[in-house]
């Protein structure tokens, strides 16, 4: 076979550092789009992303070639640096330095993307902390509560 094929759908999600709310509801959009065209510009796709005051889900397409850690790292330092520069986000911003990646097929595509689009409502019942400690659950993933959230 003379070409690669792959469908590499990524949920990842990630907060700020602390957990704090700097992410003001009138900032969000502009980050969003901002963040769309990190991936774009870095040879990746983001098909949805959205989140809250204290952290962000993004539904990734990216490439076979390139490293996971590599798509998060650009959109996390590249926006982390956009934020510091105009003060969007108020001073010395940062990313936590972890994340949550959960794999998604094709055929989850929809909901995923409902579910990111619907982050309010989310939020409206339970916290960042809740929210992420149920997706490592959902998917199987191990972890120590002690440290699960740094």
């Amino acid at each position: 076979m003379s070409h690669t094929y792959a469908s590499n759908r990524v949920h990842v999600v990630f907060s700020t550092k602390g957990r704090k709310k700097n992410l003001a509801d009138d900032l969000q959009p502009k980050l969003w789009g901002y963040m769309k065209g990190i991936a774009r510009n870095h040879g990746f796709e983001v098909v949805k992303i959205g989140g809250a005051p204290d952290h962000v889900h993004a539904l990734l397409i990216v490439p076979p070639a390139m490293p996971l850690a590599k798509a998060v790292q650009s959109i996390k330092g590249c926006s982390s640096k956009w934020l510091n520069d105009t003060g969007a986000a108020g001073t010395n911003f940062a990313w936590q330095e972890g994340y949550g990646a959960f794999s998604v097929s094709a055929s989850q595509t929809d909901g995923v993307v409902a579910y990111i689009e619907n982050q309010a409502a989310h939020h409206a019942r339970r916290n960042y902390e809740e929210e992420f400690v149920e997706l490592l659950r959902r998917y199987c993933i191990s972890y120590d509560p002690a440290h699960v959230l740094g």
